[in-house]
């Protein structure tokens, strides 16, 4: 399940989403709220991106891959045609 590609997806945009909330959290800058019309892109990016690694996580979660089970080949399946 940890080399599904919905895990790894999910877990880059919740690091990316988690560092964006922390970085809204923590910086909170006139000049960027000006250059933005008054939003929180941070903030609002972040809390974007942490509900989208929840949906990718969740469904890897709740549809996991199915392998298909491989099995043991006798002689007589296995010998070519002339």
């Amino acid at each position: 399940m940890f080399f599904d590609i919905r895990t790894i997806i999910g877990a880059l945009l919740g690091s990316y989403g988690a560092v964006l909330v922390i970085t809204s959290l923590v910086q909170d800058s006139a000049v960027q709220e000006a250059k933005t019309g008054g939003i929180d892109v941070n903030l609002w990016a972040g809390l974007g991106m942490l509900g989208v690694a929840v949906v990718f996580i969740g469904w890897a979660l709740l549809r996991p891959v199915q392998v298909p089970e491989v099995t043991a080949m006798t002689m007589e399946e296995f010998t070519p045609e002339p």
